[in-house]
């Protein structure tokens, strides 16, 4: 039986044993993260999730083998996800993915505080909207670095090892990334404050 207080790795060879409670942890545990990661990435909740669905199986069968003397499961998993989605986008033969009206199933109504009044909740929501469409313009490689960095609290160490890249690599695309992003929201709040 697992307890919330086991660590991934007791899971994973609770796992691996046999034990579907371990594995349904594990999920819980990891999903939510990894799901905002690739919707934000990719702009389709479908893709999200099929690629959520792909990293779990592919734990699961051991297709994906995590060795955990290489580092965190969080990271491997978040590495997986990102690798499924370039994947995806290279056969698919495209790279921006605008997300769309009905991409944002989950994540926008939970920025928005029930207790602010509706124009509050409005303008939340939009803000939200301009954020996952600005992110969407973004190339894919400042697009990870800023969905990992500044809405996943990852580390720069964190973030080269899951895109396979040097820190001061993931400190340019940081930059780079933060600086079109906010060139990209400009337009929006100077719409808002005129309105």
């Amino acid at each position: 039986m697992t307890t919330p207080t086991a660590t991934d790795t007791d899971l994973l060879r609770q796992m691996r044993a046999g034990a579907a409670d371990a594995f349904a942890a594990l999920y819980r545990r990891h999903q939510g993260p990894l799901y905002r990661f690739a919707l934000l990435r990719c702009g389709s909740a479908d893709t999200a999730a099929d690629v959520v669905q792909e990293t779990f199986m592919g734990l699961l069968t051991e297709r994906f083998r995590f060795d955990p003397l290489r580092g965190q499961l969080q990271h491997f998993l978040f590495g997986v996800a990102r690798n499924l989605i370039l994947k995806s986008e290279t056969a698919q033969g495209r790279h921006l993915v605008p997300a769309g009206p009905d991409d944002d199933a989950d994540t926008g109504d939970a920025l928005a505080d029930d207790a602010a009044c509706p124009l509050a909740r409005l303008l939340d929501n939009e803000a939200a909207e301009a954020v996952r469409r600005a992110l969407a313009l973004l190339a894919p490689h400042y697009r990870d670095a800023v969905i990992l960095y500044e809405l996943h609290d990852m580390s720069y160490a964190d973030i080269a090892d899951i895109c396979q890249v040097d820190i001061g690599t993931v400190r340019s695309r940081l930059s780079r990334g933060r600086a079109a992003l906010a060139k990209r929201l400009a337009g929006w709040r100077d719409t808002v404050r005129a309105a």
